[in-house]
Formats: C-alpha cells, sequence, structure tokens
C-alpha cells in the first residue's frame, strides 16, 4: 500500500510502520502526547494507518493487543509530560524560541487548559500541537493528579484506541483500499479544523479588543502634537 506522502518521508505512516514495525508506532505515540520534540510527529494518520494494516494482515499483531498497547503508550505519554511540567513550572512560559520549540505552541495549549478545564485532556487528543502541550501545561498548572490520570486515561482510549479501530474498520471497505491518500489527507485535514477555527477566533477576538480612534487627531501617548498650520500659522 502506497500512501501519500505529506512531508519528508520519515513522516508518511506507510513508511514508518513498514520500517519500524508495532514499536516504532508506539514510540511516536508516546512522544507526541506529551514530549516537547513529538508536536510535529504524524499521530492521527498513523493511527489510522494502522489499524488499516492490521486488518488487512499486513501488521501481525491482533487489533485489540494494538489497541491496548496504543492506548498504554499514549496514557504514558501524557504521565510524562505531566510530570515535567510540575518539575519545570512557569519558566516554560519564559523558555526562547528554537527550531523544535515555539512560545506560541504553550500559550496556545495553555488558553485551551483554562478554556475547557480537565476535559481538555480529552479535547486535546484530537488537536494536533495542542495534544502534546497540554499535559505539560496540567503539570504547569498543578492539575489534581487524581483529575488527570482520570481524564488523561478516557483520553488516551477514546483517541488511541478509537483512531485505530475506525482504521481497522474503514479497511475493510474496497473503496478506502483504492482512495487511501485521499482519506488520509481528509484525516490530517479534519484534525487540522479545530486549529483554524481558534485561530481565527483568537484573531477576530484581538480585531475587536483594538482601540478605535474616535477623532483623526488621535496620537499614541507621548507623541509630540504636529503645529497647526491654518489661517494664523507663521509663513
Amino acid at each position: 500500500m502506497n500512501t501519500l506522502a505529506l512531508g519528508p518521508q520519515w513522516l508518511d505512516p506507510d513508511y514508518l510502520i513498514t520500517t519500524f514495525g508495532l514499536i516504532g508506532v508506539l514510540v511516536i505515540v508516546f512522544a507526541e502526547s506529551g514530549l516537547l520534540i513529538g508536536f510535529f510527529l504524524p499521530g492521527d494518520s498513523l493511527l489510522f494507518t494502522t489499524g488499516l494494516l492490521v486488518t488487512t494482515n499486513k501488521l501481525d499483531t491482533p487489533l485489540w493487543l494494538v489497541c491496548a498497547l496504543v492506548v498504554l503508550a499514549a496514557v504514558l505519554g501524557d504521565q510524562a509530560g505531566y510530570l515535567f511540567g510540575r518539575k519545570v513550572g512557569p519558566s516554560l512560559f519564559k523558555r526562547p524560541d528554537s527550531r523544535l520549540f515555539k512560545q506560541e505552541n504553550v500559550e496556545k495549549a495553555h488558553d485551551f487548559f483554562e478554556k475547557y478545564g480537565p476535559k481538555s485532556l480529552i479535547l486535546a487528543r484530537f488537536v494536533p500541537i495542542v495534544r502534546t502541550f497540554t499535559p505539560i501545561v496540567a503539570g504547569v498548572s498543578r492539575m489534581n493528579y487524581r483529575s488527570f490520570i482520570t481524564f488523561n486515561i478516557i483520553g488516551g482510549a477514546l483517541w488511541g484506541a478509537g483512531v485505530t479501530l475506525l482504521g481497522a474498520s474503514l479497511g475493510k471497505i474496497e473503496f478506502v483500499h483504492q482512495h487511501i491518500e485521499l482519506i488520509l489527507v481528509a484525516i490530517v485535514l479534519i484534525s487540522v479544523v479545530p486549529i483554524a477555527i481558534e485561530f481565527l477566533r483568537a484573531r477576530s477576538k484581538a480585531k475587536k479588543d483594538q482601540p478605535t480612534p474616535s477623532h483623526p487627531t488621535d496620537r499614541p501617548h507621548g507623541t509630540p502634537a504636529e503645529p497647526r498650520r491654518g489661517r494664523h500659522a507663521k509663513r
């Protein structure tokens, strides 16, 4: 099965699974669930392709075992992110940008966490990038550990097993086999929709919050007024 390359070959789900097998899938799920370096990994399309390969017997592992291991990796990944956040604390918000770290990703996850509370650990699972940073922000905020574990397990099960089972179910449909590239593209686009919506909302809110000058002569505070050139101005 040849899938459409949505980026470098090492980000192509089919290539990753063929090269590294189930162990590679679990490592990627763990990294994307809570390690800073995992935000760019193809979690959704990877899990979907894994389920599809299992149901077509191209991945020789029982589906129930694959789902159980994926859920475990997702839960442990969030756990690692939470502990990292508790250890690093507020200093994470002061960390300078680098090629693999953008402060805006942390702020986006923080806003997401503040808006949805504990259930953000479930919702964030289905939002690329945000799902990587949300458990870290939960640790920074010192979220109650019992609540964190509860929502972490629920989110990990719904996302990890859910997307894998979706791939396994659709993998039995001939149309999916014939249009696997389009299916993977659709999954990626659907995953990005929540981010696009939040971006547009934030942009719209920023425009509304900008002060509107009440008079053409308004100027920033401290800016000297320009001399008026009227009829009585010095020529």
